[in-house]
């Protein structure tokens, strides 16, 4: 394993005969030319190979009770280290982390080779979690799903000293995917935001709910603990019959002992000008649910919501991590002396691309 910050080449990944490769990671499936960079900006094609941007770039971290991510079900009681990157495969309107999820300006400096992120390997951050008297690591603040490179190297290490793993994650991914965490992951978080294809499409056009709900039902099947949250949002996913729809789905394909976590949705970013969720719709919701069959449904009064504003910075999280190490340039000899090439540097070179992906 690399010691300096390197290209890792993504995991999944399908070159096509028009000259694009397919990134296999999430539902996107962008098709990519060489430049460009996937939705999630964490992807890049490089001479008709994908690599992954971000492996081993380290946003946030913060240790913490496992009930916080929510998890209620799976070892209550211990402690895990919470890490995550940049790059986000949905476009949520009140997301609480959108400088880290979006990561489009943090990727854009470590294409340009102008980067001070911090660059952790898997081999430190186990060995931090350990010295932090941490019993597991999760996966969470930005989406998982496009850091599978670097979750799938950490989770093989963190196994063989006995830590657990979580995956919080939007489970718009592909069962390709899935199929890598197995036996890997112990845990999944996922959020089922809406039964209803328009609130999706909003936040990720080419999202509809039964691409979530199966993602999250061939987890369980794959034998990951499963826990299952849905932020309540006034006007947009709060209507009754919506939210008893997705305790019914929870109860047939989850099964009644299956957790749900009703949180409060807090003002962000578009969704500045929407109150916070008033705590009767919350109760209202966790009764009805309860009336379903549901036997383990928590409500939260306070954001409920795992967000990574108010983390401290990585050196005080990471005791075990004796010196902080940060990113100028990738070391590959491929990427140059600019560092990680992409379409909009190239362009001012006078090389042309095409300008769709997916």
């Amino acid at each position: 394993m690399q010691n300096n910050y390197q290209l890792v080449e993504t995991r999944l990944q399908e070159k096509c005969d028009d000259g694009r490769t397919v990134c296999n990671l999430c539902l996107w499936r962008c098709r990519l030319r060489h430049g460009q960079r996937g939705f999630c900006q964490a992807h890049v094609n490089r001479n008709g190979t994908l690599y992954n941007l971000s492996y081993g770039i380290v946003s946030s971290a913060e240790v913490g009770p496992i009930e916080d991510k929510p998890i209620r079900h799976f070892r209550p009681g211990t402690k895990v280290l919470s890490v995550g990157s940049y790059g986000c495969n949905f476009r949520c309107t009140g997301c609480h982390n959108l400088e880290i999820s979006w990561g489009v300006d943090a990727l854009d400096e470590l294409a340009r080779g102008e980067s001070r992120a911090a660059f952790i390997t898997p081999q430190e951050l186990v060995r931090a979690a350990i010295a932090a008297g941490v019993q597991g690591i999760a996966f969470t603040y930005s989406e998982p799903a496009v850091w599978l490179e670097y979750v799938i190297d950490v989770c093989d290490l963190a196994r063989a000293k006995g830590l657990y793993t979580v995956y919080v994650s939007n489970s718009f991914v592909t069962d390709e995917a899935l199929m890598q965490l197995a036996g890997r992951i112990d845990v999944l978080c996922s959020d089922i935001k809406s039964m209803e294809n328009e609130f999706y499409r909003n936040i990720c056009r080419k999202a509809e709910v039964h691409n979530v709900l199966h993602g999250i039902e061939l987890a369980q099947k794959l034998g990951i603990h499963v826990e299952t949250r849905t932020n309540v949002i006034p006007g947009l996913n709060d209507d009754a019959a919506n939210l008893v729809r997705i305790s019914h789905w929870i109860r047939d394909h989850l099964g009644p002992d299956s957790p749900w976590h009703i949180t409060r949705f807090y003002p962000a970013y578009q969704l500045s000008h929407i109150e916070p969720t008033p705590l009767k719709t919350l109760n209202e919701t966790r009764q009805q649910a309860l009336i379903a069959g549901l036997t383990r449904v928590y409500t939260y009064g306070d954001k409920g919501c795992d967000c990574a504003t108010e983390n401290a910075p990585i050196e005080q999280i990471l005791p075990g991590w004796k010196q902080l190490h940060v990113v100028n340039k990738c070391s590959q000899d491929c990427c140059g002396d600019e560092g990680v090439l992409l379409k909009k540097y190239e362009r001012a070179m006078g090389v042309a691309f095409d300008s769709h992906a997916g």
